[in-house]
């Protein structure tokens, strides 16, 4: 198994349960801080438009999510609710709409907001006149960072052996796929897990038309007050995030609020420094003085650009390769992989063991779509999807 991240630690976790002798191969430390995965906050939703399949998935999800705030004796995930806005009024047909009703018609208690129920019940936000959207009972948000943390505890507890994989590289030969790692002998597993999220293309070029890396802006502030951002008065949210991309979280324990964009980003290779430019800091702040000025002159106390391991359609890659069986790949989270963490070890897993899963065959090996791939290469907007 190589890499550590939320694809990889869910995966190794599994296969242990199941019987599986798995080394997991990372450069660490671990969590490794450039892992997209390892954040302070990462949004856990069901709100997917009317596509049931990444619906209904999240319902396999969501139990998990709890049990692991039981099993771990720390709540991790909090399940606060989700706020999400549109750009203006809720349309037939817009993204927000088609959330409502999808979760609404599975019997959810969708509330839906007009303008003055947002500025009473949410009242550090003063949205744009005639702007509506809903809360959402089901969702909230995790401390990711410590998820995984938590995970690779729970990985070594079942059995997984870590390695250092500093220079890791797949050797191919007449018997089969090795892995090696710097100056270590070669490792060669009945079958092998590249799940390197953003370096994952290096290990594994046939990716390379399929996946690109995309850094999006995150910004953390500090405000005056910090009890006005915490729940159920400021949940985290989604403002227009079909169009302009916006999204946060409540305040954490040292009083820090995340404003995040998941729009087409900046290109750039794993190794590129992640901070965020003057230009978008003028963008947050804009968008801050527009819909929330509680907030928009508030100091920046830490940046960073969140790498995405982009698909060019959104969907994660979880399948075996198509020339060397012995070969998985397990990445493309597309920006919204981490909320699936509860269930992405069985989607690997069962690819594996050749089991059928119901949901594995959208994230078969495929060819590129056009679409998506102008977004992902910031050509084209971004589907609202994925967050």
């Amino acid at each position: 198994m190589a890499g550590a991240g939320v694809f990889g630690v869910t995966s190794a976790l599994e296969l242990a349960r199941r019987g599986w002798l798995v080394t997991l191969l990372d450069p660490g430390p671990l969590p490794h801080p450039l892992a997209a995965s390892t954040d302070i906050s990462k949004m856990i939703r069901a709100d997917y438009g009317d596509d049931e399949h990444y619906i209904e998935l999240m319902e396999k999800a969501f139990p998990i999510w709890r049990q692991w705030n039981q099993d771990w004796g720390v709540d991790l995930y909090h399940e606060t609710g989700f706020l999400i806005l549109a750009g203006g009024p809720m349309e037939a047909g817009g993204f927000e709409y088609t959330s409502y009703r999808s979760l609404a018609g599975r019997g959810y208690l969708v509330e839906p907001l007009a303008s003055n129920d947002i500025t009473r019940r949410f009242p550090a936000w003063r949205p744009p006149e005639g702007v509506e959207g809903y809360l959402s009972p089901i969702g909230g948000w995790a401390e990711s960072g410590a998820v995984v943390r938590h995970l690779l505890e729970a990985a070594q507890d079942a059995g997984v052996q870590i390695r250092d994989g500093r220079s890791a590289e797949l050797l191919i030969d007449g018997s089969g796929v090795a892995v090696k790692a710097g100056s270590q002998e070669p490792i060669r597993p009945d079958v092998t897990v590249a799940a390197a999220g953003a370096w994952t293309v290096d290990l594994v070029p046939a990716v390379s038309d399929l996946i690109t890396t995309t850094g999006q802006p995150v910004i953390h502030f500090q405000p005056e007050e910090p009890a006005r951002f915490s729940p159920p008065a400021f949940p985290p949210w989604a403002a227009d995030i079909g169009t302009t991309g916006w999204y946060g979280f409540p305040v954490t324990g040292s009083g820090l609020v995340k404003v995040a964009n998941h729009g087409t980003g900046r290109v750039l290779p794993p190794t590129a420094e992640r901070r965020v430019g003057q230009e978008w800091e003028e963008l947050f702040r804009a968008f801050l003085g527009d819909w929330m000025p509680v907030l928009a002159d508030a100091p920046i106390v830490g940046d960073r650009l969140c790498l995405y391991t982009d698909t060019t359609d959104g969907d994660f890659l979880i399948d075996r390769h198509p020339d060397l069986p012995g070969l998985i790949v397990a990445t493309g989270g597309s920006g919204h992989g981490f909320k699936f963490a509860p269930v992405l070890g069985s989607l690997v897993a069962d690819v594996v063991e050749e089991r059928e899963n119901p949901f594995g065959d959208r994230f078969r090996w495929r060819a590129p779509t056009q679409a998506r791939t102008e977004a992902s290469r910031g050509t084209g907007p971004r589907p609202a999807a994925g967050l």
